[in-house]
């Protein structure tokens, strides 16, 4: 197996992802880590599940490898940018595995592209649907980026590692992502991204049905936010399998990779998943 990096060049800059090519009857399977969160969060599914399947990974838009990137862009614009680099890559009908801000721009794809993907599997996220949100919350998603500037760099760096991660692997990783950024560039990609997420949500007809089957994971210690209820709403709401990942925080497949990549791979064992056009 071998993992290799490659470039898509925007106006808004370079975007940075790596993919492993297994062979052409293997599925797809495209990891979209959440915010402020790079390529890294997938490391154990990329090197693990690349063995079996066809694995792209990216650092999205301001993330990583990804930087300079000009923090102008909105939802569906991420949404977009995966296209052209599925299109690029010739992948047909991947299964997209996004975790939390991951999760979303999936869904952004999904509902630009509904036949353009065999399967979505949400780690940690949510659904991108207004009736799920109170107005307080949405609120509270536009007005975040001095909360975060008034917190010191690395009590800010603590908070978010066991904010999003139950175990000491976990928080490790994520601490190692947070410190790869400045504080007043984090804490701006940060309020950018929780900002473009409100806007898509309260955007007129947002509600729309994923065509695709799908799969719900979510830590059962995950305190980031209202995600538990965010899942078990969208279960409820939808029929949509939800699976809660032992011992794990908001970021799962950090915390119990075995876990999740098992879920994964019984997931997608029956999809009908292709590649090429």
């Amino acid at each position: 197996m071998r993992i290799v990096e490659k470039v898509w060049r925007t106006p808004g800059g370079e975007i940075h992802y790596w993919t492993c090519f297994v062979e052409n009857k293997r599925p797809w399977l495209v990891f979209l880590p959440g915010l402020t969160a790079d390529r890294h969060l997938f490391d154990r599914q990329m090197v693990e599940l690349g063995k079996k399947f066809n694995c792209l990974v990216w650092d999205a838009p301001g993330h990583g490898r990804s930087r300079p990137f000009a923090l102008d862009f909105s939802l569906d614009d991420l949404a977009e940018y995966l296209a052209q680099i599925l299109r690029k890559e010739e992948i047909l009908r991947p299964v997209l595995v996004g975790q939390s801000m991951g999760g979303y721009i999936a869904q952004a794809f999904l509902r630009r592209h509904p036949h353009g993907a065999a399967g979505f599997v949400s780690i940690d996220s949510a659904p991108l649907n207004r009736r799920y949100y109170t107005k307080a919350e949405l609120v509270l998603l536009r007005h975040t980026e001095r909360m975060y500037l008034s917190i010191p760099w690395e009590p800010l760096i603590e908070w978010g590692a066991r904010g999003t991660a139950a175990t000491p692997n976990g928080q490790r990783v994520m601490r190692w992502m947070m410190r790869s950024y400045e504080r007043k560039e984090f804490c701006a990609l940060a309020a950018h991204g929780y900002r473009i997420l409100a806007e898509a949500v309260e955007e007129a007809g947002r509600s729309y049905e994923i065509k695709c089957p799908v799969l719900l994971l979510c830590g059962e210690r995950d305190g980031a936010g209202s995600s538990k209820r965010y899942s078990k709403a969208w279960s409820r709401r939808t029929g949509y399998t939800l699976v809660w990942v032992p011992g794990a925080g908001h970021n799962s497949n950090t915390d119990m990779p075995e876990f999740v990549n098992a879920k994964i791979q019984q997931f997608i064992q029956f999809l009908p998943v292709e590649r090429g056009v």
